[in-house]
């Protein structure tokens, strides 16, 4: 297949690649770091397919995916850290009602408005919810720009597969960055039918109704039931994750997004100067490998857990080895990213304890 090379930031890259996914539709409020995609769709958008639409707010715009996902569109909206939480209501409307969309978060620096330089502070949010009730979005974590235009492709994919919201958990870093995209020309993209979405169409069928609203409490867990039995399904079928130098590692490091490329050099530092080091990248961060650490953490003596937060992602590590082996944290906060050599000095020093 030929190929389509170009030199793209993150955010222009995801942009593009909607564009080509056949996306119906955008809407979304521009905020530092992420505006280059708002401007990129407002530009290309209306020349090729679908409608870029700037909302009054980010609560509006998740509102108007709602509802054009309701309808069977193709949809999605981007923001970044506080525009997420706007997002928050509606999005767990959106997962109650079990409707098709992507959700890229260009994570900024927090709490508060805090600053637009990278942080990875979303990751409870992201992962655990964030809006009301028992609900989880699918969660997938790029670490190149590269990976900000396929992940679009395979967020839709993933929504529609499931009828579930998926977000893209991004940052400012690989958002701005510029890197070389590839896209594949004549790409085919297939869309499912919807006969549930809401066309106003009732002739032969019967009407389609959408709410995530159940005033009987048995009804309520009956949703609750079939919405667990669907996560149960992506977290059988879905976990994604990279490995590197893992298989005679003895010590891991644990990564994902911006924190994982500085660990990738951080394994090569380390084994030139003779320490066994290996990388486990989480793709998916909802599902979670939670087995493949487990089964890492027969093999290693100890693991350190790399983030731009004061340690979240943590959590689900030492859940996973649940403590078999130590598991310690390192990460720089307020935009402030660890250089490789910064890291393995820390590595090194936990050895020494472990």
């Amino acid at each position: 297949m030929e190929e389509d090379i170009r030199l793209m930031k993150g955010n222009e890259a995801m942009a593009e690649a909607s564009i080509q996914a056949k996306c119906d539709a955008y809407f979304g409020y521009p905020i530092t770091p992420q505006s280059e995609v708002l401007e990129y769709l407002s530009r290309e958008m209306p020349k090729r397919h679908g409608l870029p639409l700037q909302a009054e707010s980010e609560v509006a715009a998740i509102n108007m995916i709602y509802g054009a996902a309701g309808a069977g569109a193709r949809v999605w909206t981007s923001s970044s850290s506080p525009g997420i939480s706007l997002m928050q209501e509606g999005i767990s409307y959106i997962a109650s009602a079990q409707l098709p969309c992507l959700i890229v978060n260009v994570n900024r620096g927090g709490p508060g408005l805090g600053t637009i330089q990278p942080s990875q502070g979303d990751y409870f949010q992201a992962t655990k919810g964030g809006g009301h009730g028992d609900y989880h979005l699918i969660v997938l974590a790029p670490s190149s720009v590269q990976e900000m235009a396929d992940f679009v492709f395979l967020g839709f994919e993933l929504a529609d597969k499931y009828r579930n919201p998926v977000m893209m958990l991004s940052d400012g870093a690989i958002g701005q960055m510029m890197e070389k995209v590839v896209f594949k020309k004549g790409r085919e993209v297939k869309k499912v039918d919807k006969p549930w979405a809401t066309t106003g169409k009732t002739k032969d069928r019967s009407r389609s109704i959408i709410t995530s609203l159940f005033i009987q409490p048995e009804k309520m867990e009956e949703v609750n039931l079939k919405l667990n039995a669907k996560y149960e399904e992506i977290c059988k079928n879905e976990v994604r994750f990279e490995e590197i130098h893992t298989e005679d590692a003895e010590y891991l490091l644990v990564a994902y997004g911006l924190s994982a490329r500085i660990c990738h050099k951080v394994v090569e530092l380390g084994r030139e100067k003779g320490i066994k080091v290996g990388l486990l990248r989480p793709i998916t961060l909802y599902p979670y490998p939670y087995n493949r650490l487990s089964e890492l953490a027969e093999n290693v003596k100890g693991a350190l857990v790399v983030e731009l937060n004061a340690g979240q992602m943590i959590e689900d590590v030492r859940l996973a080895v649940n403590g078999r082996i130590p598991v310690a944290h390192y990460g720089r906060m307020g935009g402030i990213i660890p250089s490789p050599e910064e890291v393995l000095e820390q590595l090194e020093g936990f050895i020494k304890k472990w």
